[in-house]
């Protein structure tokens, strides 16, 4: 059995069923298309916000599912050939601004149980979809340490852009040796890493300039990639940094990134 948040296709007796019946518990109303990011996501918080989630979302179809109150969320790379032979690679524990990522660390600070129920997870659920090609299985580690499945991105993931400089092979690579039922090898993670990605001001859409990039080259181990997008918006995606090292502090890396790297409107 697949252990998955509780869920149910909305209709307003649904919210307000999920939202009383465990005496006001928050429920998260998730469009079902088009909702990556966060932009599909609406966090009811009291029985009064129920008419303002359902006006939120017009007339787009949606589920209403349960708050998981996690402490850690957590991701899988997992490919799969067309022959059925499977291959993951390392957990990356995630955090997330505005339901969108900013920060991966590999390996996740999670206990040897908990990494091994997730692996377990991840590897039934490549059984049960028999998709090939990578997959991004993201999970929620409970305060109980239990692990629930969050969402699945059938391709490769933001969580997963580590595996290019420190991983014997990459998620592009091995996605592309699933695609076409090639051997998958299992990945060897070479480095710890974290990665963090370059998002858009909130305040601001238009051309776009990013400072700070001498200056974190100055820092052992980074990688810098942007993706060359003409445009800034709020929360958009632009590029991400990823350092690897077997000694450093992730929230202090984070930080120090933060602060060097700055997306603005251009100077000229």
């Amino acid at each position: 059995m697949i252990a998955v948040p509780d869920f149910e296709l909305v209709s307003r007796r649904t919210i307000e069923y999920f939202y009383c019946s465990t005496s006001g518990f928050h429920a998260l109303l998730k469009a079902c298309e088009d909702s990556y990011d966060g932009r599909g996501n609406y966090l009811i918080r009291s029985e009064n916000e129920i008419s303002k989630a359902i006006t939120h979302f017009s007339d787009r179809q949606c589920m209403v599912e349960k708050f998981v109150d996690f402490k850690k969320e957590i991701s899988i790379m997992v490919a799969r050939n067309s022959s059925g032979n499977i291959s993951y690679f390392p957990v990356a524990e995630n955090i997330h601004e505005d339901h969108i990522l900013k920060t991966s660390i590999i390996p996740a600070r999670i206990s040897k149980e908990t990494e091994t129920k997730a692996i377990d997870l991840a590897t039934m659920t490549m059984k049960s979809l028999k998709g090939s090609g990578i997959f991004g299985i993201e999970m929620f580690v409970d305060e109980d340490d239990n692990v629930l499945i969050n969402e699945i991105a059938p391709r490769p993931h933001n969580s997963g852009h580590y595996s290019i400089e420190a991983c014997s092979i990459s998620q592009f690579e091995q996605h592309i040796r699933a695609v076409l039922d090639y051997p998958l090898v299992q990945p060897i993670l070479l480095s710890n890493a974290v990665m963090i990605n370059i998002l858009g001001p909130y305040n601001y859409t238009g051309p776009y300039e990013i400072s700070g990039i001498d200056e974190l080259f100055a820092i052992p181990g980074v990688k810098i990639h942007i993706y060359g997008k003409l445009e800034t918006k709020p929360n958009r995606k632009l590029g991400h940094v990823t350092i690897v090292s077997n000694n450093m502090d992730p929230l202090l890396i984070k930080r120090n990134v933060e602060e060097l790297l700055k997306v603005q409107q251009p100077s000229c």
